[in-house]
This record gives structure tokens, sequence and C-alpha cells, in this order.
């Protein structure tokens, strides 16, 4: 099993498949999942001749239970050292959700050279969070309440978020996956509770804005119209305004994990992204 140990002595896991000296993709997972999210996602590129890779977050996965460190700055410290690991360069990072998050944060401080292109889908810059600056944000009840639930009964709570919302199955015409729901549900409870509830405030509370401005490389932003986790006024229309060199492209009807329900579509324009 690949692991490495960050300067504060957490053990990372991570999947690296391909060949060594292809172009490098790495995948970073939203909350509170791990790099199993990204199975379709691994095996379709590498069988395009990439290298993809793909770990769990501190506190999440097979990767250490922490209870420090659940925070912005340090995942995308964490990041940093995954690359220097393993000298990645010219390397794409793809983030959904939180793992969007994680990937402005860490591409924006990024060393010359190891960053070609970065994808954000789902994802929860430039923040989620009402604020003064942000008067059409969530209000901070709705975070505490995922607080509450998860605080109370979070394996029920990772039933009913994946059941739900999180891969639109509460919509009339949804056509429900049982595996995607129970599969959410197996990488959230192999992940430490009190890692996934500090995390709630680092998804929810960090502001992106300067991280989405200082990104210099190509960025896509993929999004679900019908997002209703990450909904899409407040995240990617506001993110793709302070982008320098992005572009975005949504997708009529799909919800929050569009890329799980409707892996083709996604990985195409992915794809194209890359070879652009």
């Amino acid at each position: 099993m690949n692991s490495f140990t960050t300067i504060d002595g957490t053990n990372i896991f991570y999947k690296d498949w391909g060949p060594r000296d292809a172009q490098p993709i790495l995948f970073h997972h939203g909350w509170p999942l791990s790099a199993d999210d990204w199975d379709n996602q691994m095996l379709f590129f590498l069988g395009q001749g990439y290298r993809v890779i793909a770990h769990d977050r501190r506190g999440h996965g097979r990767s250490d239970q922490t209870d420090t460190g659940n925070e912005m700055d340090t995942y995308a410290t964490d990041v940093a050292a995954l690359v220097r690991q393993l000298d990645l360069k010219n390397a794409v990072h793809i983030g959904h959700s939180t793992g969007g998050g994680e990937v402005a944060r860490y591409v924006a401080r990024s060393e010359p050279g190891r960053v070609a292109k970065a994808a954000l889908l789902g994802a929860v810059p430039p923040i989620m969070l009402k604020t003064a600056n942000n008067p059409d944000g969530l209000p901070m009840d709705v975070f505490d309440g995922f607080r509450s639930a998860l605080a109370a009964n979070r394996a029920q709570f990772y039933l009913d978020v994946p059941s739900g919302p999180f891969y639109g199955f509460n919509r009339p015409d949804a056509v429900i996956s049982q595996g995607l729901i129970q599969n959410w549900w197996r990488q959230g409870m192999a992940g430490g509770a009190k890692a996934h509830y500090d995390c709630i405030a680092a998804f929810s509370e960090t502001d992106f804005t300067e991280d989405l401005q200082a990104i210099e490389v190509p960025t896509l932003v993929l999004h679900g119209e019908d997002d209703q986790v990450v909904p899409i006024a407040n995240s990617a229309h506001k993110a793709i305004r302070l982008l320098k060199n992005g572009e975005m492209k949504t997708y009529k009807g799909l919800s929050h994990g569009f890329f799980a329900t409707h892996p083709d579509p996604i990985n195409a324009d992915l794809l194209a992204f890359i070879k652009s």
C-alpha cells in the first residue's frame, strides 16, 4: 500500500497507476470521501495513457485519522509534499467539491513547473458561507446542521446525503443507484469523525478568492446546474470571473455528484481540456 509521512507525522495513503514517464493527473476528492471516488476517472485516463494519482486527504479514507491540521492550508501543504515525494511535473490537478478548494489553494501556491492545468468540478470556491462580502452565500445554520447531524448519528447522515441531494436522487425523475449510495457511505465511514467535523468549516468558511485570482494555468470549471450542495450561482458563476485563464461548462439538470452519475460526458470534456 502506497503512503508517505508528512512533516507532522501524518501517514497519507495514495494510489499511483500508469507509466511513470506519462503526464500525471492528480485527483482530489470531496468531503467526506476518499480516492476511491475517482475510480471511474482513474481507469478512464489510465486507458488514455496518463499516469493517474489520487490520495486520501488526512482524516479521510485510509490516511491517518488526524485531530489536527484539518484545514485548507494543511491540506494544500500535504498535496505539495505528495507532489515532491513523486516528483510530479507538468501535472493536471482535478478536484471535486472540497477537493476543488484544495486544488485552488495548492495550485495558487505551487512551485514553477509542477502544474500544467487545473479543473474544478462542483467546487466550493470562492466561498460557500454567507458573509458581508458574500451576501448570497449559504447561512451558517446550514453548516451547523451538518455538524449536528454528523455528531448525532454519522452513519445515518452518511446515508441521507447520498440518498438525497448529493446525487440528486431526491428529484422525482432521478434514476437511483443504490451502489453509489452504499459506496458513498463506505468511503465516508472509513474516515475519522473529528477530521470530517473540522472539514465542514474548511470547505464552507475558507475564502478562495485570492487563490483563484493567483492561478495562472488554464483552469476548467465544470458544474451541475441542479447542484443542491454547492449552488452554482454562488460558486462556478463567481469563480469563472476571478480566474485569469478559465473556461466553464455547465450541465443542465445534473447534481453535485455529476461526474459519478454521468461519467462519460464528463470524462470526455476533461480529456478534451487536457489535450487542448
